[in-house]
């Protein structure tokens, strides 16, 4: 006789597994409902807005403008400037035989949309002139990114650095742990203003005291109204601040690596520096990697410091959004900025975590 099978048992792990599933959307739902009020219903007025002429603080019943706003916020455009003529209508030669370009005369296009030069620029021999209808949000672009490279690389060096230090046993190390976090615990916008005295080029202005007592200036820098001084004095700032964040972050990392594999290293003669090449930075990668994604989103949506030190004499993304709402009241063209912003983030954070493999790890 052929084997009888045994009937399958009800309520079995399957069924359980169910309904621990049903179970954990359940406690989920109200962590859901939650989002959806708090964040995603004001993300979607930020976006519905945004296809709107919305005025701020007006009773003006907003128009649908669809995707003008963002056309304007991004349309650029590139022309090549002529070559100048004299008088014989011959092109005209520097000194060392290379043409000269005629900057005097305005290539942009005027119609459907206006376009203001944000730079120019040679390429094969030739000069272009690039335009934007909305100049200040292409800059605001530019200094954020640099802004954010610079400080970023940086604070991470540095950071690296002080952890290495600290996360070596040494009298008072527990006291230097507590003093490295003091810059990083003081309030942006105490920091900020705090350096912008310092900053000043005035008698008050610290930094240009020491500069001329040093001999290393003669008189006195503009370092916050000198455009060419900014965005370093800006990225100082932030230098300043937040490398202690990145060395809290790191020395976390370090004091996960296990002591053995250094013995281990010593024993078969790996110095120091071998020794941080193969083994610390490899087994670091996982929290360096996550240490600059945070920090690099952080960077790239800054505001607090350049709307406290530089207000209107230069913006980043997200104080060119702060000013277009506040003192423009165009709070489409504001939503719109927010949009921008938020994309542009979104894409380089999946970038930023897919090249450094924060998935794999």
């Amino acid at each position: 006789m052929g084997a009888i099978a045994a009937p399958e048992k009800k309520g079995g792990i399957g069924d359980l597994a169910k309904r621990e599933e049903r179970l954990a959307y359940l406690l989920l739902l109200p962590t859901l409902v939650v989002l959806i009020l708090i964040a995603f219903y004001p993300l979607g007025s930020v976006f519905a807005f945004s296809m709107t002429d919305r005025v701020f603080a007006s009773a003006q019943e907003p128009n649908f403008v669809g995707l003008e706003n963002y056309a304007k916020l991004l349309s650029v455009t590139i022309k090549q400037l002529p070559p100048a003529l004299d008088e014989s209508g011959a092109p005209v030669v520097d000194e060392n035989g290379q043409p000269v370009f005629d900057t005097a005369v305005n290539v942009l296009p005027r119609e459907p949309r206006r376009y203001r030069e944000v730079t120019q620029f040679s390429l094969f021999g030739n000069q272009y002139v690039l335009g934007a209808t909305d100049r200040d949000f292409i800059l605001a672009i530019k200094d954020t990114v640099t802004f954010s490279i610079i400080s970023v690389v940086l604070e991470t060096v540095l950071g690296l650095g002080i952890a290495l230090v600290v996360n070596i046993p040494f009298p008072g190390r527990g006291l230097m742990r507590m003093i490295m976090l003091v810059p990083w615990a003081i309030p942006t916008a105490v920091s900020s203003r705090m350096w912008e005295w310092m900053f000043a080029s005035t008698r008050v202005g610290i930094i240009n005291v020491m500069l001329q007592q040093l001999g290393i200036i003669d008189e006195p820098v503009a370092w916050l109204v000198n455009k060419s001084y900014q965005l370093p004095a800006m990225i100082t700032i932030d230098v300043w601040k937040t490398t202690p964040f990145m060395a809290l972050l790191l020395l976390a990392g370090l004091q996960l690596i296990p002591g053995d594999l250094y013995e281990a290293a010593d024993v078969d003669g790996a110095g120091k520096v071998r020794q941080f090449w193969q083994i610390t930075l490899p087994l670091l990668r996982p929290t360096l990697a996550v240490a600059l994604v945070f920090r690099t989103l952080d960077a790239l949506r800054v505001f607090d410091l350049f709307q406290i030190v530089l207000a209107q004499k230069r913006y980043s993304m997200a104080s060119y959004a702060y000013y277009e709402l506040i003192n423009g009241q165009r709070m489409g063209y504001s939503s719109a900025t927010s949009v921008v912003i938020l994309i542009f983030i979104t894409i380089f954070a999946v970038l930023y975590i897919r090249s450094l493999g924060i998935n794999n790890d």
